[in-house]
């Protein structure tokens, strides 16, 4: 099945794109040209130029849209990709198929909705759509795109239809994307993919041209896009946002009559109705999340399995879950055999799966959550317990938390009391979850607090910076110094929860996520001294220090500054915003300065 793509852009207009990118800069957006091609508004004999031009609005959201269907020979086969230039290797499309169907023991009839993520091939060229990297910067690091990953979000069909050999209509529709934004991406789902099922390709084409046509994702702005004649109101969060609140602003009748949808999240799931089932025991997952230990999901459909992982892997946040996880994980995943090996100790990833067989195949895993049917918002499921391991041996095992796990912390019987009178009073679920989210971030900052503050120690004084030396390095972690801190400002000063802080701390000091955090936080503290080594810089009277110094250490130092600045733009230094500009005209006064041969030469060397 071939879709044509529309004619590209006529000359002259302007992307959506280029003016959010021109905003962001401050400045008018130069036109964009693809590699080896001419400007826009050149002609371009084979087209491809405009082509990728036509697609920026698009890719800036998604990768691809796919649509996934039944084949009698050759199973699961990707008919449609759109659009037509996207690429995709073979690996990625075998992935895309297998994890865009329910296991058939889901038994999964009607519509439904999951989410899966998949290891991007490696040896891929990077992306031509390099300028939406600047808007990732301003992202909380949980929402930061990881370059190795997809996310696959799927909208599945299957209904009686005895026309068909099989006797039912199968089919996804999958929306391929390096954003997480969970929430966001099955609404919009919600908006085409029953219509698309009734009409078929030229509707996909309709609405990809929408997407084609949204103003970039940009952190903070609060965005109106339009889809198929519904206009939805959305605002991605940025790192400067109060954690645990929202910051779209309510719609008023007189400047939001055109809305149709509003989003308060982009990215949360229903967070009470995952943990419903285990919320007796959601500390002790939050433990086990925030130690990245092996944990396996067992559920009875995807959508389960992929809201639960994606639950778990939120319950921490503001911190980032740095281990792999996988919403929704199958036999023929390719790397299926890496993670079910026998050979070495299970891998820190979380897995959501929904076929029997991995109840027999991950039976070394340490702590194995069982779930049944999530019930509908309003019920109550009976509470799981805690089971050893050894009692997880067949394929019917009841619900359950499986796991010889013991907590460090003493479990808060106040929050248990909490959400029980909340189902007791038929309190609505997103009340529920917001309580549950306000619990897990309190105790995820009074866990962080101490670290944070003993990191925040590490850096050199200001006074330290001299403009004539290399910036001071930071001070280096030491594990045992930390520890005395928590005597005095530890987490007994932000949370009532008692137990053995310290044994958690050290087993949190050996995971990926503490490995993850710190080198976030070096890098930023790192970036931060740059960016005051540059400002120091930049107050120094350089014209008299050239007075001083011979012709060569002048041109030394002028290619210096030039280095200095380049670094500040690719790294997004942390600088004032009159910075750049001052170190700017010291450079050129410096080059006029010298002799006439020198000042060509310099000025060659780059513009400044």
């Amino acid at each position: 099945m071939a879709l044509r793509g529309p004619a590209g852009l006529g000359p002259g207009s302007r992307r959506p794109l280029d003016e959010a990118v021109a905003v962001v800069e401050g400045r008018e957006a130069p036109a964009l040209v693809a590699a080896g091609g001419a400007p826009e508004d050149e002609e371009e004999d084979d087209g491809r130029a405009r082509g990728l031009l036509r697609w920026d609005g698009f890719s800036a959201w998604l990768h691809c849209v796919c649509v996934v269907g039944f084949d009698l020979e050759l199973g699961q086969a990707v008919e449609v990709i759109y659009p037509q230039h996207s690429k995709l290797t073979d690996k990625e499309k075998t992935n895309i198929c297998y994890l865009s169907f329910p296991d058939s023991n889901s038994g999964c009839l009607g519509d439904t909705q999951f989410c899966f993520r998949f290891r991007q091939s490696s040896g891929r060229r990077v992306s031509l759509h390099c300028l939406l990297d600047q808007f990732d910067k301003d992202l909380p690091v949980y929402l930061k795109k990881d370059p190795a990953y997809f996310y696959g979000y799927v909208y599945f069909r299957q209904v009686r239809d005895k026309t068909l050999k099989r006797g039912y209509f199968q089919k996804s529709l999958v929306l391929i994307s390096k954003l997480p934004y969970i929430h966001f991406f099955h609404t919009v789902l919600k908006q085409i993919a029953p219509e698309y099922f009734e009409k078929s390709e030229p509707y996909l084409e309709a609405a990809c041209n929408d997407v084609d046509r949204w103003p970039a994702p940009v952190p903070g702005k609060t965005l109106h896009l339009p889809i198929m004649g519904v206009v939805m109101k959305v605002r991605i969060p940025t790192c400067h946002d109060k954690p645990g609140t929202t910051q779209i602003v309510q719609f008023t009748q007189q400047a939001d009559t055109n809305i149709s949808v509003i989003l308060p999240t982009v990215h949360e799931v229903d967070l009470f109705r995952c943990f419903c089932p285990v919320f007796l025991h959601s500390q002790m997952l939050w433990e086990l999340v925030l130690l990245g230990e092996p944990l396996v999901v067992m559920a009875p459909s995807p959508s389960e399995s992929s809201e639960t992982v994606l639950a778990l892997v939120n319950c921490i946040s503001p911190l980032k879950y740095f281990s792999d996880f996988r919403p929704y994980f199958t036999i023929h995943d390719s790397e299926f055999k890496e993670y079910t090996t026998r050979t070495q100790a299970p891998p820190s990833v979380i897995l959501g799966v929904t076929n029997p067989f991995f109840a027999k195949t991950l039976q070394h895993w340490p702590h194995i959550i069982r779930i049944g049917d999530l019930k509908p918002t309003g019920e109550i499921p009976k509470q799981v317990k805690v089971k050893k391991l050894k009692n997880l041996k067949t394929l019917d095992s009841k619900p359950g938390v499986y796991t010889s796990y013991k907590p460090y912390l003493n479990r808060d019987e106040e929050i248990i009391k909490q959400l029980q009178k909340g189902v007791q009073q038929k309190r609505p679920s997103e009340a529920q979850s917001v309580i549950l989210r306000r619990y897990f971030l309190e105790l995820t900052q009074s866990f962080i607090i101490p670290l944070e503050r003993y990191v925040a120690s590490l850096m050199p004084l200001q006074k330290s910076i001299s403009p004539w030396k290399s910036p001071p390095q930071l001070r280096q972690f030491l594990p045992e110094e930390f520890m005395k801190t928590l005597e005095k400002t530890g987490p007994q000063l932000t949370s009532r929860i008692k137990g053995d802080w310290i044994g958690l701390y050290r087993h949190f000091l050996k995971s990926p996520n503490f490995d993850g955090w710190f080198k976030t936080r070096r890098k930023e503290m790192t970036q931060k001294l740059e960016a005051l080594h540059l400002e120091a810089l930049c107050e120094e009277d350089l014209l008299l220090w050239i007075q001083k110094h011979t012709e060569v250490e002048t041109v030394d130092l002028v290619l210096k500054l030039k280095n200095k600045l380049l670094q500040a733009d690719r790294e997004h230094l942390p600088v004032k915003p009159d910075t750049k500009e001052k170190l700017r005209t010291h450079i050129d006064a410096i080059i006029l300065a010298l002799p006439e041969d020198l000042q060509g030469i310099l000025l060659k060397t780059g513009m400044t």
